[in-house]
Parts: structure tokens; C-alpha cells; sequence
């Protein structure tokens, strides 16, 4: 249970501000908001099984310490990753199929190498399980994406979106330092 609310939380902070998540918000001002939350689960559970299997792989081969050491390091990196923010490069205007299916290939590769990618690979190693972290990621992109979706289109972007993404990286930046002093 500890693997699924850790991964669920920290996808939910690295997704705030993430260019997944403004690639959702995207999209929900051109579709339906529940096709594009169906597309980003579809993508995401997929994205993110690959990341948790490879995460699950590198477990079994690389001594613990060293992965303690590399995924305190990587969420401080994620912390600092969250501080600089990412933007939209044409990626939501790319693919021209079905609403769902350019929903999906394009947030699938959007989160190709992304964070929350690297994350979920980080904390499959970290936790030696795949099912867990990889329910725990999905549901948090999930999470993460409604309220980007909500914030977009309800609120009108009335949320201080720097206060969350400070609160985000400080927290990321706070589990790799107790990591790394463990």
C-alpha cells in the first residue's frame, strides 16, 4: 500500500505545472473533457506499465544501494525539473485523427522521458514492484489531469499555479535530501 500512495503522490506533484498536463488542458478546450481524460488513461496506463516493467527490471540487477542513491537524486532533480516548469511546443495541435486518438498518441509521446515517466521508473526500482507503482502513477496522472482540466476550463486559471509548483518541487526536492540522508 506504501508503493501506491507514494507513487500516487508524487505523480500528482511532478504532473502540476508538467507539459502532459498542459497538453490536457489543451485538448479539453477542444474535446469533450471525457474523451480526453479517457485518451490520458489509456496513454498513461500504457506509457506507465512500460516504465514500472523497466524500473522492475533494473531492480533485479543493480545493487539497492545504488538505487537508494539514484532516486534520492532524481526526485531532487524532479524538484528542481518542477521549479522550471515546462510549456506546450505545438504538441497539442500535432496528430490530426479521432478526437481520443489524438488525444492518446500525443500524450503518450509527450510522456516519453517526461518526469512522471522517469519517476515511475524511479519508484518501481525504488519499491521493487510493478502493479502497485504503475496503479499508483496511472491514477495519479489521472488526479493531476482532472485538476489541470478543471483549472483550465472552470476556473479560468484563477489557481496561483506558481505557489503549487514551489509547494511541488520543495517537496520533491525534501524526500530526495531525507533519501540521500538515509
Amino acid at each position: 500500500m506504501t508503493s501506491f500512495l507514494t507513487s500516487l503522490a508524487f505523480v500528482v506533484l511532478a504532473e502540476m505545472g508538467d507539459k502532459t498536463q498542459l497538453l490536457a488542458m489543451a485538448f479539453a478546450c477542444r474535446y469533450r473533457w471525457q474523451t480526453v481524460m479517457w485518451a490520458v488513461f489509456w496513454a498513461t496506463a500504457a506509457n506507465h506499465l512500460l516504465a514500472a516493467a523497466a524500473g522492475g527490471y533494473l531492480a533485479a540487477i543493480v545493487p539497492m544501494r545504488y538505487i537508494k542513491v539514484a532516486a534520492s537524486v532524481s526526485f531532487i532533480l524532479f524538484g528542481l525539473w518542477t521549479i522550471r516548469g515546462d510549456s506546450l511546443h505545438g504538441e497539442d495541435k500535432r496528430f490530426n485523427f479521432s478526437p481520443f486518438w489524438t488525444v492518446a498518441v500525443a500524450f503518450f509521446i509527450a510522456e516519453m522521458g517526461d518526469k512522471t515517466q522517469l519517476a515511475t521508473i524511479a519508484l518501481a526500482v525504488q519499491f521493487k514492484t510493478i502493479i502497485t507503482v504503475w496503479m499508483g502513477t496511472t491514477l495519479g496522472m489521472l488526479v493531476s489531469n482532472a485538476i489541470g482540466i478543471t483549472a483550465g476550463i472552470v476556473m479560468g486559471r484563477k489557481l496561483p499555479e506558481r505557489l503549487i509548483k514551489w509547494a511541488a518541487a520543495l517537496i520533491f526536492i525534501a524526500f530526495g535530501i531525507f533519501g540521500l540522508y538515509q
